[in-house]
């Protein structure tokens, strides 16, 4: 079976979006469910670009592992056609992108994640806790790991 992606998206891509890549990632690999990779990109990203070092602080404490290589990208159509689903951060991103498969956090789990950038720590924590409450409804929402009840 092929693998499918998702992508999340926010403005900048060293804040929120790749939170969300590694929350989702280690929460898939948690429960076992395959055939997906995970990637983020963003609108505004200035490619190569690290991850924020506040971001990966709050990963590190939540024990969410990511990559260390991490570097920002911009999105292009080719990464939104090739996506099974594109999930935004926020309405405002989700209107920037005029494909079928482009979602938001809204939309499949009731809250928008409001961006940390030029905050401290503890915005990064409770922006990684948005997220990380969200998963379950993401995961439900689009049915995955129903592939893999065979």
């Amino acid at each position: 079976m092929k693998h499918k992606k998702i992508v999340f998206v926010c403005t900048g891509n060293t804040c929120r979006s790749p939170m969300a890549e590694a929350a989702l990632r280690a929460e898939l690999k948690r429960r076992g469910i395959r055939w997906y990779t995970v990637q983020s990109a963003g609108l505004r990203a200035a490619d190569g670009s690290p991850m924020s070092d506040f971001a990966r602080q709050a990963l590190t404490e939540a024990n969410i592992p990511f990559s260390e290589k991490f570097a920002a990208r911009q999105l292009t159509d080719k990464i939104v056609a090739d996506a099974f689903v594109v999930i935004c951060m926020t309405e405002r991103h989700r209107a920037a992108i005029d494909y079928v498969n482009v979602t938001s956090m809204q939309a499949l789990a009731g809250k928008e994640i409001p961006d940390p950038y030029g905050l401290g720590i503890d915005a990064y924590r409770v922006t990684l806790r948005a997220i990380r409450e969200c998963l379950p409804r993401i995961i439900a929402a689009l049915h995955l790991g129903e592939e893999n009840s065979d």
